[in-house]
């Protein structure tokens, strides 16, 4: 599990740990063993649990958007015509084509490339690119939808279309590219272990902490 899906791991549960909070009081009145369960969870000790846990790992959340859900969403433009200045399906440019497909899936980015060059966070390469991230190019004056497997999503330029397309760039060719959102949705089925993937001995130190603490009804 690497960081960022451990990270919307944990918004689910946050969720599920304020559903919980929100039965607690008719569950106490109603029978008089409840008062002797596991310590309750209130919900803002669970905001505060998923916000300390995001700043330990270094990310957001970003809920159960993921880069698949970019991908498929970038797909309904293809062959929207480019249009300078264009954010709309009767015409796109470049920066256009990124801001109204995050736009359609609740995320806000900036409207230019130079702003949609600092969202989310940075991938290292080209070879860790996972679909749904953005890459700038062309000096920062281009940018494209990662698809995976080797094919980018973007308004190329006048008198073409929207396109999915062998991508052409090395890293030499790149600006930086951008992770908005984790690559796939949480996995719900498996359980939660949020030590593993790139977190370090100190972040795992902590995240041990945090949960210690949550579940004991602590405060954060």
């Amino acid at each position: 599990m690497t960081v960022t899906d451990a990270i919307g791991r944990i918004a689910q549960i946050q969720a599920t740990l304020v559903q919980l909070d929100g039965g607690k009081t008719s569950a106490a009145s109603s029978s008089s063993s409840a008062s002797s369960a596991a310590p309750a969870v209130s919900s803002t000790s669970a905001t505060d649990f998923a916000s300390a846990l995001s700043g330990a790992l270094g990310g957001s959340s970003t809920g159960t958007v993921t880069g698949a859900d970019v991908v498929a969403d970038a797909k309904k433009y293809l062959g929207v015509p480019y249009v300078f200045g264009g954010t709309s399906a009767s015409g796109l440019d470049c920066s256009g084509l990124v801001q109204r497909v995050f736009k359609d899936l609740g995320i806000d980015v900036p409207r230019l490339v130079s702003g949609q060059s600092t969202v989310g966070t940075e991938v290292p390469s080209l070879a860790q690119a996972q679909p749904g991230d953005i890459i700038v190019t062309n000096g920062g004056e281009h940018i494209v939808i990662y698809a995976g497997d080797g094919k980018v999503i973007h308004a190329p330029s006048e008198g073409r279309n929207v396109s999915l397309v062998d991508n052409w760039m090395s890293d030499s060719d790149i600006v930086t590219i951008r992770r908005v959102v984790p690559q796939a949705a949480p996995d719900t089925t498996a359980p939660l272990s949020p030590y593993g993937g790139t977190t370090s001995s100190a972040q795992a130190d902590m995240l041990r902490s945090l949960f210690a603490s949550l579940t004991q009804g602590g405060s954060l």
